[in-house]
């Protein structure tokens, strides 16, 4: 069977949040609260790119891309995240595909480029690299990682939305 690369739909919310669950349940580095984040970008409008991944009618996949504000005023620029894939779909390229696919909208729609907080080995990949000039407080340097989508460059402190303070089912920051 193929892997399907699609917006999310209104029906997807609760198999969302489960592959999300999932996927971060034993992540080194995850406090178990970016189904939360979704949920609270979802009810802020504020999940500007949403798609999943989906195989024989099953969701299995999600990346969703939400504005970021930086204090040099750059504007169009999105963070990544959370990107979430079942655990027993991982190391199957679903990854990949819903990276291509969101990057790809993301252009489409004029973005100016995209910042993320990950593994530097996974996502300089995809033209992702640390600049040091976006910072993002209380993150190590060497995982703010940044792609401009054309000449536009950012410079400063970079703010995710209030949803990423996101700690429970009804928290909506």
């Amino acid at each position: 069977m193929a892997t399907t690369i699609r917006p999310e739909a209104p029906s997807d919310g609760d198999s969302i949040e489960q592959v999300t669950r999932r996927a971060f349940l034993s992540h080194p580095y995850s406090h178990q609260t970016e189904q939360f984040i979704i949920r609270a970008l979802r009810a802020d409008h504020a999940l500007s790119v949403s798609f999943v991944a989906e195989e024989a009618g099953r969701v299995i996949g999600h990346i969703a891309f939400s504005p970021v504000t930086i204090s040099d005023g750059a504007v169009d620029w999105y963070g990544l995240g959370p990107i979430s894939v079942d655990p027993e779909w991982q190391r199957r390229g679903v990854g990949r595909a819903l990276m291509e696919r969101g990057l790809a909208e993301l252009r489409k729609i004029g973005a100016n480029g995209c910042i993320l907080v990950g593994d530097p080995a996974f996502y300089t990949r995809f033209g992702f690299a640390n600049n040091p000039a976006l910072v993002l407080e209380d993150v190590p340097q060497e995982y703010v990682l940044s792609l401009s989508f054309g000449t536009s460059y950012a410079l400063g402190k970079v703010r995710f939305h209030s949803a990423f303070q996101a700690k429970g089912p009804s928290d909506r920051r």
